[in-house]
């Protein structure tokens, strides 16, 4: 019983040294691990990288542009993405377009960045003053920024004192983006009055851009740790692992950015216009019609975003007009030539108050104008020929047949044509047997005279 005892007490006691080490090794675990974890505010589990949302757009600035830069910066937002990189090659665009982009990032609680990209892409015009606008600037080698002056809309030239209002106003707001980033006023200024343009090397040394990268990776390296002012306080980029997701345009954005190439709205524009023209002359064909009137809708939406000269657009139906009465009235082709001629003008004039990249290419205007004036005299020529056709159907049908005399005409008779009996009167006798050409029709009396042959041998008896 007392080595029983014993046994049990030596047990208990092995018992307790085993627990007391265990208990003093997770201690030291604790300290050794959990501690300075907790002191650096950091929870054991490894942190999630940041995310960073990149956009991509190359084209004209214009409301599509807008809508475009708002929904990606409003995904940015709602998914709590830590940046926003939006690569940008434009040759500029509409004002009002690009003073609703530079609100966005103004608003934006995420920092934008704006990366003129690729080799060879640009931010000229209205992109400078995105560039400029935005939180990071940042250009890729072989890119250029500048020339941002205000270019004249509406097919016209602005008056000095207009033209200054507008310069003016211009350079005032982009002085106001480039001081509020810390950016180089005096160059802005330049870009706008003087439509001064640098490289990305000198845009670097200007103080333009705040820096130059080989591609998204290496800007992202280089902007790790830049602390910007955004519109709910400061943020510190943390951008040198971060996940990169890209937010492609969808098929409805790059639908409408089709619609705004000022091409394209003046091919529209001339098929709607085919179309219209080609139901009014042939009505019940419905697809020109349908067609048309589509054409011309969509025509007129890309036409919000474009220069419209209205004295080139008034030459374009002046020839429309010129080329519809060349097929009514014979004019040795004169009427041809200056439908032509004024269809060629006014396509040229149509869009010619903006900038290069707002007007019709003369590679397209030349074709078109061709087409149009086939078409037109086309359709004209058929419908001419329609009307000019003998009708086939109804009374009039019978007007130029031939009926045989039933009976003697004394002025009154009987005759008989497809088939049927008629009571005709003849302006001429003519005998039972003989053939009367029908002259006119009065209810369901035929008016007849002597049939043609028969007044030829009469003739040269």
């Amino acid at each position: 019983m007392r080595e029983k005892r014993q046994y049990h007490q030596i047990a208990s006691h092995h018992a307790n040294h085993m627990i007391h080490t265990l208990l003093h090794g997770c201690r030291i675990t604790f300290l050794v691990t959990v501690l300075p974890l907790l002191a650096v505010g950091i929870s054991p589990t490894v942190a999630a990288a940041e995310t960073v949302k990149v956009a991509t757009y190359e084209g004209v600035i214009n409301p599509v542009t807008a809508e475009y830069f708002e929904s990606v910066l409003e995904e940015a937002v709602e998914s709590n993405a830590h940046l926003l990189v939006f690569q940008l090659d434009t040759p500029g665009g509409l004002d009002t377009s690009m003073r609703l982009i530079i609100k966005e990032i103004n608003a934006s609680p995420v920092p934008v960045v704006v990366f003129v990209f690729p080799n060879g892409g640009r931010a000229a015009s209205a992109g400078v003053f995105i560039t400029m606008a935005a939180h990071v600037a940042a250009m890729s080698p072989g890119t250029n920024i500048g020339a941002a002056h205000p270019v004249a809309m509406g097919g016209g030239e602005m008056d000095k004192v207009m033209m200054a209002k507008v310069e003016n106003d211009a350079v005032a707001y982009i002085k106001s983006i480039a001081e509020k980033h810390g950016r180089n006023a005096k160059w802005a200024e330049d870009a706008v009055r003087k439509s001064v343009s640098v490289t990305e090397k000198e845009a670097l040394e200007l103080g333009v851009i705040d820096f130059v990268a080989a591609d998204l990776n290496e800007l992202l390296a280089a902007i790790d740790g830049r602390e910007v002012e955004t519109a709910t306080g400061k943020v510190v980029l943390k951008t040198k692992d971060a996940h990169i997701q890209h937010i492609p345009m969808t098929w409805r954005f790059e639908f409408l950015k089709v619609l705004s190439d000022p091409n394209i709205a003046y091919i529209l524009m001339t098929i709607g216009t085919i179309g219209i023209i080609a139901e009014l002359y042939s009505p019940g064909m419905i697809l020109p019609g349908v067609v048309g009137a589509v054409s011309l809708i969509l025509a007129f939406y890309s036409f919000q975003t474009l220069p419209i000269n209205y004295a080139g657009l008034l030459l374009m139906m002046l020839g429309v007009v010129l080329l519809i009465l060349e097929m009514q009235m014979f004019s040795y082709g004169l009427l041809s030539i200056g439908g032509i001629a004024a269809m060629t003008l006014g396509s040229v004039m149509l869009m010619s108050g903006g900038a290069e990249f707002q007007q019709v290419s003369l590679s397209v205007i030349f074709p078109v104008v061709l087409v149009f004036a086939g078409f037109i005299m086309l359709i004209t020529g058929l419908a001419v020929k329609s009307f000019r056709r003998r009708p086939v159907t109804g009374a009039e049908a019978l007007v130029g047949m031939t009926a045989l005399a039933k009976t003697d005409l004394n002025l009154e008779g009987w005759v008989w044509l497809n088939g049927e009996r008629w009571q005709a009167t003849s302006d001429v006798p003519i005998q039972a047997g003989q053939e009367a050409d029908v002259t006119a029709v009065k209810g369901l009396h035929l008016l007849v005279t002597q049939h043609q042959e028969a007044k030829e041998r009469d003739s040269w008896t």
